[in-house]
């Protein structure tokens, strides 16, 4: 099914694809074909919250570290009820080994919405999606793909990477919005051919990675393109230890500061507040605990 939109709504009228588009396409489809990982286990469902479950386990952490987590996360909760009603410390402790805890909370609150505002029925409109909490634009279009095979243009760090380096070889700063527009047009003229918006944007993630292990990351000429931080010695890794530190057990902050005594005790003291405001934490008279 195909959706009409343009970078948001409308969609273009199909362009004459010129040669160089027709082996653009050829190219990767030739490589998902033989080469692409259909083993992935998102990539055999159509379940929305099992898509949104990939989707957000999969920002900024390698594919290898999810499969794990993400068959055993499925495993415990394998619908939006059960996992709104697991308390954010059982769905925390679970997620540990990820990183950005936020997201599992996030992902709980997602849960907890589609349950209690949509009688536990996903949405299967862009635009909703994005109404419910860790989904913005990007996500909402992988579900409206993988889920329903609806194109929405969407842009990621794959698909970055193939139109870079296709389409814009020699460009720097080059805006995500200029990709889109790119990523519509061929979506308009896929259309005719018959190729699902599913199998597009798994052939176009997989040829992405692909790209970056041979020809390295030209990411590097995008406008968006921003190196990563270091993570050790990081507030992202006190974070980390504190969420982690609390799965095992609820502490004092001076349990807490003996057992991350390799963090300066002011740095703690400022995630523990940052963490009690998110609602990633919360306090009991003298102690520190997850939230049940």
């Amino acid at each position: 099914m195909w959706l009409p939109t343009s970078l948001a709504i409308s969609r273009p009228k199909p362009f004459s694809m010129t040669k160089k588009d027709k082996q653009f396409v050829q190219t990767v489809l030739s490589y998902h074909t033989t080469h692409g990982r259909h083993a992935l286990p998102w990539r055999k469902t159509t379940n929305p919250y099992h898509i949104v479950v990939s989707e957000l386990m999969l920002q900024q952490t390698q594919v290898d570290r999810v499969i794990p987590k993400y068959q055993t996360f499925i495993k415990a909760y394998p619908d939006a009820p059960t996992l709104a009603a697991a308390s954010l410390s059982d769905v925390l402790t679970l997620w540990q080994g990820l990183g950005y805890n936020r997201r599992a909370k996030l992902l709980h609150e997602c849960a907890m919405t589609v349950v209690e505002e949509k009688e536990g029925m996903w949405p299967r409109d862009y635009a909703e999606l994005q109404t419910l909490p860790g989904i913005g634009p990007y996500t909402a279009a992988a579900v409206m793909a993988f889920a329903y095979n609806i194109a929405i243009p969407l842009v990621e760090t794959n698909v970055r990477t193939v139109y870079l380096y296709h389409c814009f070889t020699k460009e720097t700063d080059v805006t995500d919005a200029a990709i889109l527009k790119r990523v519509a047009a061929h979506l308009a003229d896929l259309e005719t051919l018959e190729i699902r918006p599913r199998t597009w944007y798994a052939a176009l993630m997989d040829y992405g990675t692909h790209l970056k292990k041979t020809h390295g990351n030209p990411n590097s000429r995008a406008k968006t393109f921003m190196k990563q931080s270091t993570f050790a010695g990081s507030d992202r890794q006190i974070r980390g230890a504190i969420v982690r530190a609390l799965t095992v057990s609820s502490s004092t902050r001076a349990k807490l500061l003996k057992t991350l005594s390799q963090f300066e005790d002011i740095r703690i003291d400022a995630q523990l507040t940052k963490l009690q405001d998110e609602g990633m934490v919360t306090k009991l008279k003298q102690t520190y605990q997850l939230p049940q």
